[in-house]
C-alpha cells in the first residue's frame, strides 16, 4: 500500500459554472432546518427530565456512545476527509458505508455536504464562506457574538442561496452510488433512528427500552453530535492555537478533538487540507485518524496522504 502526498483541496469545476445557486422551496427547507434543530434540543429536555428521576440505564449510555461513534465516524471520515478531501482511497462498499453512516447525522445529504465545505475551503473567513464568524460581521464584541452565532447555526437560516454541487461536488454528483445515497438522504437519516430503536430494543428485551434507546441514541445523539460538528464551524475560527500560517482564523482546539474525532485540530487541517491526520502532533488526540489507520491495515483504505515533516516545518509559525 502506497502513500499520498497532494496539496489540493477539492474537485476542480468546469468554467463558468455558478458558485452558488438559489434554495429551491426555501421556506420548507427552512421549516425542515428549524425541526431537525428544535426535536433534538426537545428531546435533551426530555431525557435530562428522564434520567433525574432515575430512568437513565447503562443500556441507553451504550446505545448512545456506539451510534455516535458510528454517525460520527460517517461524518469526519467519511463525509470530510473520503469525499471532501479525497484523503485516502477505498473500496465501492466501504465507500456506501461511509456515505450511509454519515447520512444517519442528519447534517444533509453527502452532496450538499462535500459542496458546503468546499466552498469554506476556498473562501474561509473571506465574503463568501458560508459559515465563518469573522466574514461580513461587524467589530466589537457584539460583532463577534453575532458572527458566532452565525457560524455555530445562524448560517443554516439565511435563506440565500447554497454552494453549487455543479462547481464544488461535481466529482460526488457523476459517482451513481453516491447520487443514490444523497437523493434518498432522509431513509438513511430514518435508519438513525431506527438503529438505536433496535439497539436499544435488543439490550433490554422491551419495546420501552428500545423507545429510550431512540431518546437518547436518536435524538439525544443528533443533538450532541450536531453541536460538536457545529463548534469546528464557530469555535475553531475564534479561539485555540495557531500553529501554521493558513491566511485565515481557523485554530486548533484541543478540548474539542477528542468528541469530534480530530476535527478540531483545524489549524492542521487548513494548512493540510487532504491529510488523513488533522492531529499532526505527537500527543494530539484523533479517533478518526486511528480509524483510518485501523483500516488501511486491514487492507480496506488504500493511497492514504500524509504530510511530511519538511512541509510542516516549512509551513509552522509557532514552535510545536
Amino acid at each position: 500500500m502506497s502513500n499520498r502526498e497532494e496539496p489540493a483541496a477539492a474537485a476542480p469545476a468546469g468554467p463558468g459554472v455558478a458558485e452558488t445557486v438559489p434554495i429551491e422551496h426555501e421556506t420548507r427547507e427552512r421549516l425542515v432546518r428549524m425541526l431537525i434543530v428544535a426535536l433534538p434540543l426537545a428531546a435533551i429536555a426530555s431525557a435530562g427530565w428522564l434520567a433525574w428521576g432515575g430512568t437513565l440505564h447503562w443500556q441507553d449510555l451504550l446505545v448512545l456512545a456506539i451510534v455516535y461513534a458510528l454517525s460520527g465516524a460517517g461524518v469526519t471520515v467519511g463525509y470530510h476527509r473520503l469525499f471532501t478531501h479525497r484523503s485516502f482511497k477505498t473500496s465501492r462498499v466501504v465507500r456506501l458505508l461511509f456515505a450511509v453512516l454519515g447520512s444517519m447525522a442528519v447534517e444533509g445529504s453527502v452532496v450538499e455536504w462535500v459542496a458546503t465545505h468546499r466552498r469554506h475551503h476556498d473562501f474561509s473567513d473571506r465574503p463568501g464562506d458560508p459559515h465563518s464568524p469573522h466574514a461580513e460581521h461587524a467589530p466589537g464584541w457584539r460583532g463577534a457574538i453575532s458572527g458566532l452565532m452565525h457560524a455555530h447555526i445562524g448560517w443554516m437560516f439565511r435563506g440565500k442561496d447554497m454552494a453549487n454541487p455543479g462547481r464544488y461536488a461535481r466529482d460526488l454528483i457523476d459517482d451513481r452510488d453516491l447520487r443514490f445515497v444523497s437523493r434518498t438522504f432522509p431513509l438513511w437519516a430514518l435508519v438513525g433512528l431506527v438503529l438505536p430503536f433496535g439497539l436499544g430494543f435488543m439490550l433490554t428485551g422491551s419495546v420501552i427500552g428500545g423507545l429510550t434507546g431512540l431518546l437518547w441514541g436518536g435524538a439525544v445523539r443528533i443533538f450532541l453530535l450536531h453541536h460538536a460538528t457545529f463548534s469546528i464551524n464557530s469555535l475553531c475560527h475564534f479561539f485555540g492555537r495557531t500553529p501554521f500560517g493558513t491566511g485565515d482564523e481557523s485554530r486548533n482546539l484541543a478540548w474539542l478533538a477528542p468528541i469530534t474525532f480530530g476535527e478540531a485540530w483545524h489549524n492542521n487541517h487548513h494548512a493540510f487540507p487532504t491529510s488523513a491526520r488533522h492531529g499532526l502532533g505527537r500527543w494530539q488526540l484523533d479517533p478518526g485518524a486511528w480509524l483510518i489507520a485501523l483500516l488501511e491495515r486491514s487492507h480496506l483504505v488504500w493511497d492514504v496522504v500524509r504530510i511530511s515533516p519538511e512541509r510542516q516545518s516549512a509551513k509552522r509559525v509557532l514552535a510545536p
